[in-house]
């Protein structure tokens, strides 16, 4: 009857929690780390010559070079304003949620130095033996690209809101300069991409205005 019993609690237990022998066994492998956290936060540090609104989720930044907006209502979390920082804070939160604050910290930190700095990429223009011609019309904010592999096509790109492109000086180089990171960044994607190469080796046809260079307009001083 004794054998009997025991067979039964340990066929029980296999029934139960699978290839562990026993609960113990069992709670030492569980995987602490997908477990939710109670409280995830971070902080960023407000410059002294910007001011920063916040209305449910919308961030708002003014600085010397002009007010970005920024919505962030598709994300569950509390964004608290306080006088000299912002702070970020989710709750019960899960892997995607905690991965989630810091990026909001970096989409923060990108308004501050657009309002600040503003954002400026330069494009080169690439060929081999058709000469790309860009013209820049409608106030800086439509660009034209010609005689791209000797095609009669003509290329237009609409600039996004708040970027203008003007040629550098240099020879075949032109250049993006605006306060939103991703308006410039996907400015400079539209041009580059209206000159991909069709049906041919792009390892041998690489003609084509790429971007060369990313820096700022208004480069901060040295403290």
């Amino acid at each position: 009857a004794v054998v009997s019993t025991q067979s039964s609690l340990s066929s029980g237990i296999n029934a139960e929690y699978g290839e562990f022998q026993t609960f113990q066994h069992y709670f030492k492998r569980i995987n602490l780390s997908v477990m939710k956290q109670i409280e995830v936060s971070d902080t960023i540090a407000i410059p002294e010559n910007c001011k920063v609104s916040i209305d449910r989720r919308l961030v708002t930044v003014t600085g010397p070079r002009g007010t970005l907006k920024k919505n962030f209502k598709h994300l569950q979390c509390e964004l608290i304003p306080n006088k000299t920082s912002i702070t970020i804070r989710v709750w019960f939160a899960n892997r995607k949620a905690i991965a989630c604050v810091r990026t909001i910290c970096s989409h923060i930190e990108n308004m501050f130095t657009g309002v600040r700095q503003g954002y400026k990429y330069k494009m080169k223009r690439v060929y081999a033996h058709f000469p790309i011609i860009i013209n820049i019309i409608n106030d800086n904010t439509l660009v034209e690209v010609h005689n791209f592999l000797g095609e009669k096509f003509v290329r237009k790109v609409n600039l996004l809101p708040g970027v203008t492109c003007k040629p550098t000086g240099n020879k075949d180089e032109i250049m993006l300069e605006g306060n939103d990171i991703e308006n410039v960044s996907r400015s400079a994607a539209l041009i580059q991409q209206s000159t991909t190469v069709k049906n041919k080796d792009i390892r041998k046809f690489l003609d084509g205005v790429y971007v060369s260079e990313k820096t700022h307009i208004d480069m901060l001083e040295e403290e």
